[in-house]
Order: structure tokens, then sequence, then C-alpha cells
């Protein structure tokens, strides 16, 4: 199936249409929520939530001996509350790093839920088979359900956000302000933490337990280099988060044996890598642009400079200099004096040079500027 074909059957094909949404809201929701995971400056929350939560899967398999989704995503949504907890704990209550803490949390949560995986596969019961999906994800496993429920947490995420945006917004930048104004700040950041908690387990069926951090990351890191505005930031992750469930199932769908999770994971990193480096005010290439423009404005106003110095001794100051004056200077170029020229700032005739009344005016100013600061 090509990709013109996937977006043509998009509509008609239930299957597709099911989990193309279902990508689309999961990437919308981890974006937004995953802006203020990058902005507190805790990108390994999510890598070690999502590794927390599969214990949690397992024991609710082993307690209820059913594979329902509902079921498994509530453990591992208690699984993954507890290790966060525990994170503060340990953060809050030792003398524990934050680095620390998380890569405890992850390797010990993720230990435990490899070893209680590997003893419900030596387990005689059919319904053990496909445990195994919440590692790497399988969203060809959504079902209507699924996104019904993604798309009841989005909303209420959304009912949340605009509930208390100003508490939100005052708390990611400066929590001891919001304090002095009499907020509840262990609320809000409990709060915050319990709704990216919450994304990440609705990821865990379409992108699983490993790579569930970069869905949640990538969009919101690709956001913030397109602008300094939290609104914008919010929503422009929930747009490259969508983005990236709908290219990342619909090139997963077009070609066989790709799967979908990583699949997406990769487009949302196309996208991180993107805005690295074409985004105007962050942006690798933009500046690079920039730099080398300062770097040439710089060498016209030390080559004006110097001129000016010759020329000042002068009474008449278009009296002509030969180019060769300007050979020992560090920085002159050929390229230097057209520029001049373009600019009108000096007259070149030949192999002489001299400078305009416009070009002294301002090699005075630059003159004056520095002898002020």
């Amino acid at each position: 199936m090509s990709l013109s074909e996937y977006f043509e059957l998009l509509f008609s094909d239930y299957t597709l249409r099911t989990i193309t949404l279902g990508t689309a809201v999961l990437g919308a929701i981890c974006g937004m929520l995953g802006s203020f995971a990058v902005l507190r400056k805790q990108s390994l929350l999510g890598d070690a939530i999502s590794h927390a939560a599969l214990p949690g899967i397992a024991i609710a398999f082993l307690i209820t001996g059913a594979k329902d989704t509902n079921i498994l995503l509530l453990g591992a949504l208690v699984s993954g509350l507890i290790g966060t907890f525990w994170i503060r704990g340990m953060i809050t209550k030792t003398h524990l790093k934050t680095d620390t803490a998380l890569g405890l949390i992850l390797s010990l949560f993720f230990g435990f839920g490899m070893l209680l995986l590997t003893f419900i596969q030596k387990q005689p019961n059919a319904n053990q088979a496909g445990l195994d999906k919440y590692l790497f994800g399988q969203a060809a496993t959504l079902v209507e359900k699924d996104v019904n429920l993604m798309l009841i947490v989005t909303s209420i995420c959304l009912i949340v956000l605009f509930l208390f945006w100003k508490e939100f917004k005052i708390m990611l930048f400066d929590a001891e302000y919001t304090q002095t104004l009499g907020f509840n700040t262990r609320f809000i950041d409990i709060l915050i933490t319990f709704f990216i908690v919450l994304a990440i387990v609705l990821g865990l069926q379409t992108v699983g337990v490993v790579l569930m951090s970069a869905m949640l990351l990538a969009p919101a890191a690709a956001a913030r280099q397109w602008t300094n505005k939290l609104s914008v930031m919010v929503f422009l992750a929930a747009i490259f988060g969508a983005f990236s469930g709908v290219f990342g199932t619909a090139i997963s769908a077009s070609e066989n044996n790709l799967s979908t999770g990583p699949v997406i994971v990769l487009v949302a990193g196309v996208f991180v890598l993107v805005s690295f480096i074409f985004s105007p005010g962050r942006g690798l290439l933009f500046r690079e642009i920039r730099f080398r423009k300062n770097r040439r404005d710089l060498q016209l106003q030390k080559t004006l400079q110097f001129m000016y110095g010759i020329s000042k001794t002068h009474e008449d100051i278009s009296h002509p200099h030969a180019i060769k004056i300007l050979n020992d200077f560090q920085g002159f170029t050929r390229k230097t004096l057209q520029k001049l020229e373009e600019k009108h700032w000096i007259i070149l005739k030949g192999q002489q040079w001299s400078l305009t009344p416009k070009g002294f005016k301002e090699a005075e100013n630059l003159y004056n500027q520095q002898s002020n600061d």
C-alpha cells in the first residue's frame, strides 16, 4: 500500500481510521503534557514512569487472569504513580540527586516488570500471549473503545489546562513566587505529574514502555525551538505530536514489517531535527547565518575605523590613499572594500580609496560609541 492509497482509504476503512485517530490523539496529548515536563526540566521523568508502569501491567494480569486493556492500563497507572511518588520521596527525604532517583526507580521497576513477564510466560495460561506488546507497543490492537478513552482523557486534560492555566504558568517559571501568592504549589505539582503519568500510560499500548518517553518529549522539544510563549509551545507540541502519529501510522501501514510505534517516534525525531536546524530563533542554520553576518559587520566596522584613523589626519577627508596601506590590516579583504563602497562609505578609484562624508560620519559615531563604552 502506498501513502496515497493509505490516505484514500483513511475515511472508508474502519481499522485505519481507528488506528490513525488513536495515534493522532495520543501524539496531541503527549505533546501538550510533554511541554510541561520539558519546561520543568523533568525530561527523564517520562522514561522512568513508562518503565515503572510495566510491573503494574503484569500484576494486573496476574490478579485478573485476563488481558482487558482497561484493567491492564489501570494497573500501569497505579504502578506509574507509585514510582513517581517514590522518586519524589527519594529526592526530598534523602541526599540523592534527581537523576540518581530516576535511574534507580527506572531500573528497579523495569527489572521487576521483566521478571514478572518471564514468570507469566512460563504459566500454562493461554491468555498470557501478547503481554510483551507493551514493551514496544502495537498500534494495530487499538479499537474504538481505546480511542474513546484517549479522547475522554484528552478532553479532561484540556479542561484542567484551561481552568488552571494561570497557576501552571506561574508554577513553571517561579515556584517560590507562586507560593507567596497563596497558591497550593504541592497540589499544582501533583496535578501536572498525574496527567503526565496518565498520558504515558495511555501510550503504552501504542508506543510501548521503551519508546514512550520519546513520544512525550520529542514534540515538546521541537515546539520549544519555535517560540518563547507557553501557549504557542503547547499548541505547536500538540500539532507536532498529532502529525507524528498520523504520518508514522501512514508510513508503517504503507510498508511491510514496520512497527507503528518506532516509526511514530522516528517521525517525531524528524520534527525535532528540522526544528533544531530551521527554526528562525534558535535553529542552527539561522544562528550560523546571524553569526556570519555579525562577523562581516564587525569586519566592516573595524576596517572603516582604521580608515577613519588615517583620514582624520587630513583636512580633506576625501584625500585618496593607496589600498596597499590596508594590506597589513588584520581582517582586510577586497570584499570588505566592495561592501563599504556599496554602503557609500568609501569611494574606490583603481588602487586608491577615500572616505565619503557619510562614511566619515559613520566611523566617527563608531569611534565615539567605543570611547563612551
